[in-house]
This record gives structure tokens, sequence and C-alpha cells, in this order.
């Protein structure tokens, strides 16, 4: 048995092509993602992966639309999204297939 901590992954990734990595692969990646009321990230998108986030914990907004404990939000690729965390908040994503230098800012 192996044990790690999410303190120590890239920006929560504990699955996927990084290092450290809980479980190193290209095929999908995995990760809880913290964020502090107020944070916010620019519209982007991915050519490649379809990415699925389960807010977990908190309220965010994206694309205008309020989401909240328990909502899951599939993107698809080629549909851009933003990122504000309404209150503190935890969210799980998974990107499938793994896609690394996959994220354009929407311009």
């Amino acid at each position: 048995m192996k044990v790690f901590h999410l303190r120590d992954m890239v920006k929560g990734w504990f699955i996927g092509d990084f290092k450290p990595s809980a479980l190193l692969t290209r095929e999908v990646e995995v990760a809880v993602k913290k964020y502090k009321a107020g944070e916010y990230e620019p519209a982007h998108y991915h050519k490649i992966a379809t990415e699925i986030t389960v807010i977990t914990n908190g309220e965010v907004r994206m694309n205008g639309v309020t989401y909240s404990s328990g909502d899951i939000i599939l993107i698809e690729p080629n549909q851009a999204t933003d990122f504000l965390a309404i209150t503190d908040v935890i969210t799980t994503v998974v990107k499938f297939p793994g896609a690394k230098d996959d994220k354009y800012i929407n311009r």
C-alpha cells in the first residue's frame, strides 16, 4: 500500500501525467481542487479532453450560471467556460482522456 497527500500534488491533480502523482497515466486526469471565494479562472477550453467538474462543496459561477454542492458539470471538447468561486469551494475534476497541454484560453 502506498500513501500520498493532496498537498504534495500539482494543483490538486493526483492522477494523470503529473509528478508527483498517485497514479502516473496519460489515460485520465483526476484532481481535487480548492479555491477561495473570489478566485477566478478566465474562459478556457480543451480540444481533446472532456472535463467533468463536481462541485463537492461550495458555490461557483461558470458562464454566468451558478452551481452548488452536488452539481456535476460536463464540459465537452471545444466548449469554453470561465470559473468564479462565489464561496470557498472544493471541486473534483476528471479529464478524459488525459491530454497534457490541452488547455486553451478563449479569446
